[in-house]
């Protein structure tokens, strides 16, 4: 059983930055594939950044490539993702799910989720 929590949304102007946690219990963490999920309002949840249970891979959904990084701290239980020159359409609720496979997986695919953090980008 892995608990996720996510922190660190919040309002901010196109163009800047926040950065995402998401705080993991149990001891089973690092056998876990760690990824990022977004909902907007009326849309489908999808798939933002995943990260290999080492850390030393990262996949992201090309609508946030090169703006995003996701990274993991095995140690602490944590998976953080910085966001840099946010969109108006970053605009969302962004979840943290746990995942036995590696990849740019659909939503069904997760085994573990968190409540989420929402995040609003103004103009």
């Amino acid at each position: 059983q892995v608990q996720l929590v996510e922190s660190g949304g919040g309002l901010v102007q196109a163009g800047g930055s926040l950065r995402l946690s998401c705080a993991a219990s149990g001891r089973t963490f690092s056998k876990y594939v760690m990824d990022w999920f977004r909902q907007a309002p009326g849309k489908e949840r999808e798939f933002v950044a995943g990260i290999s249970r080492s850390g030393s891979v990262p996949v992201y959904a090309n609508s946030v490539k090169g703006r995003f990084t996701i990274s993991r701290d095995n140690a602490k239980n944590m998976v953080y993702l910085q966001m840099n020159s946010l969109k108006l359409e970053d605009t969302a609720v962004y979840y943290c799910a746990a995942a036995s496979k590696f990849g740019i997986v659909p939503a069904q695919g997760m085994d573990y989720w968190g409540k989420g953090t929402l995040v609003t980008v103004s103009s």
